[in-house]
């Protein structure tokens, strides 16, 4: 379970990161909004980092967490904000996946 909740943690964090993106393009209510979902989302993402780094080791947390939050916000920017896409941006976001597996491969829950 606390597997599940790092992953959905990161997915939040994915979603603060695009928010607060698209809340420094926008203005007035628009950007209230975003902004909004930026706090949500941060709020939600810290409390699922905090529940899973009870059971999990804080470095494995914290870097699994960062790396599914860099990855969803590139591929977010990718697919959603018409990101440049190259084979060097795709494989080094490709080796940070293979690296967060790894991670998960190699660590152990208390």
């Amino acid at each position: 379970m606390n597997w599940i909740m790092l992953v959905i943690a990161g997915l939040f964090e994915t979603g603060f990161a695009s928010c607060l993106g698209k809340a420094k393009d926008s203005t007035g209510h628009t950007q209230t909004l975003w902004m909004a979902g930026f706090f949500i989302c941060l709020s939600i993402s810290m409390y699922l980092l905090y529940r899973a780094s009870q059971s999990l080791p804080i470095g494995t947390a914290y870097a699994v967490w960062t790396g599914i939050g860099a990855v969803g916000t590139v591929l977010v920017g990718i697919l959603f904000f018409k990101e440049p896409v190259s084979f060097w941006r795709l494989f080094f976001i490709s080796t940070l996946v293979f690296s967060l597996i790894g991670l998960k491969l190699v660590s152990t829950v208390h």
